[in-house]
């Protein structure tokens, strides 16, 4: 099992992102310098049922990735919740993870008064699940 190392301040915006919409799944992207520095690039969720999918605004995907070129980053990670299930890749997530060089980072709200966020690597069908820690 893999390990990443992500910094407090990360975590704490992408949990404040989805605890911002409990009852939406919240998505976006992550950009990364190399070990410390990264930037949250957050993504509407256009799907029709956002209370148990996501799909990025392919416009505020695209710029996203723009402005990660143009400040010279590379996609780390894409994010989304789960407000009603676990931190798990559903058939979905499987289905349509296109980056598998991304982290995919899943915040579950599933749980009264606690969030967890769980790291996966996707490639063709197949989870890694990547062990994550805080410094």
């Amino acid at each position: 099992m893999a390990e990443v190392i992500l910094p407090r301040v990360l975590v704490n915006q992408l949990l404040g992102h989805a605890q911002h919409s409990p009852e939406e799944e919240v998505c976006g992207l992550i950009g990364s310098t190399g070990e410390e520095g990264f930037s949250v690039y957050p993504v509407t969720n256009v799907a029709a049922e956002a209370d148990h999918l996501f799909a990025m605004a392919p416009q505020e995907q695209i710029d996203a990735m723009r402005r990660m070129r143009e400040n010279g980053e590379q996609l780390f990670a894409i994010y989304h919740s789960h407000p009603h299930a676990p931190a798990e890749p559903s058939l979905r997530d499987l289905d349509e993870a296109a980056y598998p060089e991304a982290l995919y980072l899943i915040i579950s709200l599933n749980t009264k008064g606690v969030l967890e966020m769980r790291g996966y690597r996707l490639h063709q069908g197949r989870v890694e699940s990547v062990d994550l820690h805080l410094p």
